[in-house]
């Protein structure tokens, strides 16, 4: 899954980074409201963080105006100031949750994963697609409910997948939502990816869970 950071505190901005990324989160960040709303505007992302006083355009602007351009992606807004005011008028702009600086980390990713459960067709942390089951409280993957050791990026395109069952998803959705802008999309790094999961996830009979749809991407479906 794959988070904007919008925030001119760079210290911060590089604790949120390293700590998502950690949890197997694709996260880029920005550090001013403007380039927070081309960024925003030009990629699908699966949440935002947006702090409230930044330079150029602050985030009650940048979430309006988000919203005015028909952009549902959550927004979890971030403020030092702990008035009720602020709190409501962030929400009213179109904002999904608010936390108060300074706050724990661990706060902040159960929040994150609760914005992304609202998205999903799955509301609870446990995601599951037949035998496959995906806890992405304690970030664990069992499979016949033997556990399945991922990599971050397994890990994190598995979920992305999971999210979605039934659906066919192209690979430059996959790339999307699993890396951030650094990523060199003339690469088969997806591809590689998906027989790495097979590998690890390999039912009896040869079948298999992420079935390829020839010309257009993949697909997790139970057995």
């Amino acid at each position: 899954m794959r988070i904007l950071v919008i925030d001119d505190d760079l210290r911060l901005c590089d604790t949120l980074k390293r700590g998502l990324e950690e949890n197997s989160y694709a996260v880029d960040c920005v550090h001013d409201g403007e380039e927070g709303l081309f960024h925003a505007g030009v990629t699908p992302y699966d949440l935002i963080i947006l702090d409230v006083m930044m330079p150029k355009k602050d985030g009650w602007a940048v979430c309006e105006e988000l919203r005015s351009q028909k952009i549902t992606t959550p927004i979890l807004m971030l403020t030092a100031k702990d008035e009720v005011e602020d709190r409501v008028r962030g929400l009213d702009t179109g904002a999904d949750d608010y936390l108060v600086k300074p706050f724990s980390f661990a706060e902040l990713l159960a929040r994150v994963r609760a914005l992304l459960r609202r998205e999903s067709t799955e509301k609870s942390s446990t995601l599951t697609v037949g035998e496959l089951q995906l806890d992405t409280v304690k970030r664990e993957v069992h499979w016949k409910e033997s556990p399945v050791t991922l990599t971050s990026k397994e890990y994190a395109v598995l979920e992305y997948l999971m999210r979605r069952p039934g659906a066919v998803i192209s690979r430059a959705m996959i790339e999307e939502h699993a890396w951030n802008y650094d990523f060199d999309s003339m690469s088969n790094l997806v591809d590689v990816y998906i027989k790495r999961l097979r590998n690890k996830i390999d039912p009896e009979y040869g079948k298999q869970i992420i079935v390829t749809i020839r010309g257009a991407g993949y697909k997790i479906q139970a057995l």
